[in-house]
């Protein structure tokens, strides 16, 4: 079998999606490679318990890479005492209050170091030479070293609507839809898992979707 890349869009605290989507994508650590889109945490009910599962995968491979979604800088605006309203307003305290639940005891520090270095080690973007993987997308008709990162973890129009060409197919997360968006240019893949309706994942090259729904407990 050849290398495969697994992309996978914006989970959102959802843990039991994220684990069930791995399983059903049969990831081989020492062959293929995983990208996730961002947004890891907030609304949803574990933001903690996938933070700890992507900073396992990390590590068990190194073709473990991660992009930084708009709710992982409010996160980080936070803890450096920056617009905490912002933060809460977009889900911020479903987070908290996870972390708060794992935390090992009252006196230990809200969020471990190996979650901080997680969160300040993201990337603004990934080019993997035959796409470019973003958490929100571009500005079309500006140069991609000139691209702000404002507009890489929070732009949605004019980017969704755009034909511009961005040099290399760009996959993104962000805007959900009820199904991938499949564009000449672009392929959005949040499907809006923490709505009630799929997680997914792209695998290039085959340009193959998986996705899984909510356990027979929640939405199906």
């Amino acid at each position: 079998m050849g290398r495969r890349t697994f992309i996978i869009g914006d989970v959102h605290g959802c843990l039991d999606m994220l684990e069930r989507l791995m399983e059903k994508i049969g990831w081989d650590t020492s062959s293929d490679r995983l990208i996730y889109v961002g947004d890891y945490i907030d609304r949803g009910y574990d933001s903690f318990g996938v933070v700890e599962y992507i900073v396992r995968q990390t590590s068990l491979s190194q073709s473990v890479e991660c992009v930084a979604g708009n709710h992982e800088i409010m996160l980080l605006d936070y803890l450096s005492g920056k617009d905490p309203e912002l933060f809460f307003y977009n889900g911020g305290g479903s987070t908290i209050r996870s972390y708060r639940l794992k935390r090992e005891s009252p006196h230990a520090p809200l969020f471990p170091n190996s979650h901080l270095k997680f969160f300040n080690s993201l990337k603004p973007f990934i080019d993997i030479g035959t796409h470019l993987v973003v958490h929100a997308g571009f500005m079309p008709g500006v140069p991609l070293e000139e691209q702000s990162l404002a507009d890489m973890i929070w732009i949605r129009e004019p980017f969704i609507s755009s034909s511009c060409d961005f040099g290399k197919k760009v996959v993104f997360g962000h805007t959900p839809f009820k199904e991938p968006l499949i564009m000449d240019n672009k392929v959005g893949i949040d499907t809006g898992a923490v709505y009630g309706n799929m997680l997914t994942c792209l695998e290039l090259p085959a340009e193959r979707f998986h996705s899984v729904g909510r356990t027979q407990c929640g939405w199906v």
